[in-house]
């Protein structure tokens, strides 16, 4: 007889491993326990569930009990919450939910997969019935019984991250009129300011409100609806509420038997996922994980990191030796017509820990441009001044914006530069990219600044530069300049009459010219420094400054 291997929580990390264990041992005992009535369902499918996107309820439901016994030999057991354990005696103690009966199996190695809970804040009102979380699918449940059968009017989503978003758009979509409310001035987090600028907009235009540098202050019932009340006063009376203002690991049942706890909260594991008992193993959204790019402990609520450290965990459970590298925290998002993507460090999170980089901005098209339906792609990537090593990328778009996330994702986990940017060789015809793709462009334009072929202003230190006298040349026609609006004191001089108005500059000053997304920027800082003058190109151009300088 093998080992007899124990799994805590039945959904993505849980499932995942139960069925590699099997692959790996035929002769293990394994057994899964799973507080809830569903295993192996699509979390992520379930905002577009209720959004109709998804029609079938049954297309969550990746697979039951009874095929998991079928098809694995694997003991899945429903209703079953794990409410101790015994590291001493190597025992869980579980609770039927259903019966509330309690009892205890033995083990000789253990899964832990108990995912994050939803942050629940101790508002007033908080309880109050159409105030919802989005988690499983009895959640799901309920949210689409109202939307189907109540018609709501209005709806108030209370988080701008993934959830906050998919929400938005499901309910906007299904006609209920929503307004995201948000402590940051921005939604999602993963991605800088700027970067997000570019889907508020979009959000607006699709008639989604959103309310930044608020936060709620109570819920309460008007009649037989809610109202929400923030701390800067503004009341807002809804149908129904959607709380996403974030998640932590659920480690509990780790605390309670003494496994050691990381500093962002998760459970500590090594790079085997094992915990701090060797016989213990721990995955997905509970566990602390190592950022590859800072080395920084971190928390990843990510379908793909689950899988993969699921995987890792039966494997080393089962004797075996298998390593978790770390994580990128690479994702994507859908907001109705855009995308959004992001993976490895922010600005932001280098910023805070004093890690040097450098910043390029670039806007460059989906596809051929003399193609059809071409649409601009923005990328802000982010890489070591030194060896020009990708640490991070921010992408924002309509098409092709998962394809380049995912290539700048396989940069960093394959410790490439800018330079090797330049040279990747990537899949070209009209309808799909360009011969040089946006990924080569970006490459293109970081390699410019590490081999000083181009120095860059960014759009948050014009206002400085200004003031120490340096000067804008705004290279745009007068057609986009009046269409598209100006920077206040730059001078116009269109990039075709630069090389001819050189004369009338002062070459004790610097200029920084710029233009629509960067290129004619580039050129014009070319022109100016091959003749005697200083010059700084504006990263991203109007398009970067534009969109961090627009306020809702």
């Amino acid at each position: 007889m093998g080992i007899k291997l124990l799994i805590i929580g039945g959904v993505a990390g849980g499932a995942t491993a139960a069925a590699r264990a099997r692959r790996v041992s035929e002769d293990a005992e394994i057994i899964v326990f799973e507080r809830g009535e569903f295993i192996s369902f699509a979390n992520c499918g379930l905002p577009y569930y209720i959004g109709n996107v998804i029609k079938r309820r049954a297309h969550l439901l990746l697979a039951t009990p009874k095929e998991f016994k079928n098809r694995y030999n694997i003991d899945v057991r429903i209703f079953s919450e794990v409410v101790g354990i015994s590291v001493k005696e190597k025992t869980v103690e579980i609770k039927n939910t259903a019966t509330g009966e309690t009892y205890r199996e033995s083990y000789d190695k253990l899964i832990l997969s108990p995912g994050a809970e939803p942050i629940k804040p101790p508002l007033e009102g908080i309880d109050l019935e159409n105030i919802f979380h989005l988690r499983n699918v009895p959640d799901s449940d309920r949210i689409k019984k109202i939307v189907d059968e109540r018609n709501p009017r209005r709806a108030v989503v209370v988080g701008g991250g993934f959830i906050g978003l998919e929400m938005a758009e499901n309910l906007t979509e299904r006609g209920v009129k929503t307004t995201i409310v948000e402590m940051l001035d921005q939604v999602m987090p993963s991605l800088d300011y700027e970067m997000a600028t570019l889907i508020h907009e979009h959000l607006e235009a699709k008639g989604v409100e959103l309310e930044f540098e608020n936060a709620v202050k109570s819920f309460s019932k008007i009649r037989d609806r809610i109202l929400v009340s923030t701390q800067k006063g503004r009341e807002i009376a809804c149908d129904l509420v959607l709380l996403s203002v974030g998640i932590r690991p659920e480690n509990k049942l780790a605390v309670r038997a003494d496994l050691k706890i990381g500093p962002t909260g998760g459970i500590a594991v090594d790079d085997t996922m094992r915990t701090s008992d060797p016989d213990i193993y721990a995955v997905g959204d509970a566990v602390e994980v190592r950022d590859i790019v800072t080395g920084f402990p971190t928390l990843t609520a990510l379908a793909g990191p689950a899988n993969k450290q699921a995987r890792i965990a039966a494997d080393n459970a089962l004797g075996r030796k298998s390593i978790f590298n770390g994580t990128l925290g690479t994702s994507v998002v859908k907001v109705f017509d855009m995308v959004l993507a992001s993976t490895g460090a922010n600005e932001k999170f280098l910023k805070k820990h004093d890690l040097p980089y450098f910043v390029s901005y670039t806007h460059s098209g989906s596809h051929a441009g003399y193609y059809p339906g071409a649409t601009n792609t923005s990328i802000k990537l982010l890489f070591s001044p030194g060896t020009g090593s990708v640490l991070g990328a921010q992408i924002v778009g309509k098409k092709g914006v998962d394809k380049r996330i995912d290539v700048l994702a396989t940069a960093i986990r394959a410790k490439m530069t800018v330079f090797d940017l330049e040279e990747l060789e990537l899949a070209y015809a009209p309808p799909y990219s360009s011969a040089k793709d946006p990924i080569n462009i970006c490459g293109f334009v970081a390699s410019n600044i590490l081999k000083g072929d181009m120095e860059i202003a960014h759009w948050s230190e014009l206002e400085t530069l200004q003031q120490n006298g340096e000067i804008l040349i705004d290279l745009r026609t007068k057609f986009e300049l009046n269409h598209e609006g100006k920077i206040e004191g730059a001078l116009h001089i269109p990039i075709d009459e630069l090389r001819s108005g050189l004369s009338e500059l002062d070459s004790k000053k610097t200029y920084i010219p710029f233009c629509a997304v960067g290129f004619r920027g580039y050129l014009a800082h070319r022109i100016l420094v091959q003749n005697g003058f200083h010059s700084r190109n504006l990263s991203g151009g109007f398009m970067t400054y534009a969109m961090a300088n627009k306020k809702q």
